[in-house]
């Protein structure tokens, strides 16, 4: 089951960390990651880096720009994890086939935000985007409903709340993690924000912020 406000006892020891921020299309998997990297973290896109269209089973590459085949390189994905030159890595995105590689990650922490505003963020998506024809919108309605298509344990963030206040919520779990895993000062700390940077100056909301591509 998902734990609000918990975290995972089975998460092993690394020289690095690494986290997977997942949820459904327009909970704001992109808004995450561009205020992670605004902040100096290293965050990954993964709906821009890592995926493709392909069997969520096997990899295989296909013909297609379908919800159902919006997958990430797994290869690419243990590629980078296994990179000890950060002390923290987040990947932000959804794919079909995190069943291949969610174990490799030190937690998941899952986006969610109420239908209400589920709606209002599609409402602003212009044309031609994902989520913005009736299909799509159906689709991603009721992916919100079932939760099929995320993780099924993880971390469950509130998103509907400002994006300063999401991200802080985010690293506060990611310090207590560590301080948990072992003795704070042999383990990996994570950089401090730069001090010209004022977190009450972090953007909000913005429907080009929210996960838009295909598939999403």
């Amino acid at each position: 089951m998902l734990a609000p406000g918990g975290l995972r006892e089975d998460t092993a020891v690394m020289g690095v960390r690494n986290y997977l921020v997942e949820g459904v299309s327009g909970t704001g998997k992109t808004s995450v990651c561009r205020e992670l990297n605004r902040r100096g973290y290293q965050a990954i896109n993964g709906d821009r880096a890592l995926a493709y269209q392909g069997d969520p089973e096997t990899g295989e590459a296909t013909d297609t720009a379908l919800h159902q085949n919006h997958i990430w390189d797994v290869d690419q994905v243990g590629a980078l994890i296994a990179d000890e030159q950060e002390p923290v890595t987040f990947f932000c995105g959804g794919s079909r086939n995190f069943s291949k590689f969610i174990n490799l990650f030190d937690e998941v922490f899952v986006l969610d935000i109420d239908l209400g505003t589920l709606h209002q963020r599609l409402d602003q998506r212009p044309q031609g985007e994902w989520g913005s024809r009736p299909s799509e919108r159906d689709l991603i309605v009721r992916l919100h409903q079932s939760k099929e298509d995320i993780p099924g344990t993880g971390v469950v963030i509130d998103a509907t709340r400002p994006l300063a206040d999401v991200v802080d919520d985010i690293l506060q779990l990611v310090e207590r993690a560590d301080v948990r895993g072992g003795d704070a000062a042999a383990r990996p700390q994570l950089r401090q924000m730069p001090q010209a940077l004022d977190p009450r100056a972090a953007r909000v909301w913005t429907h080009d912020d929210d996960d838009t591509a295909t598939g999403r």
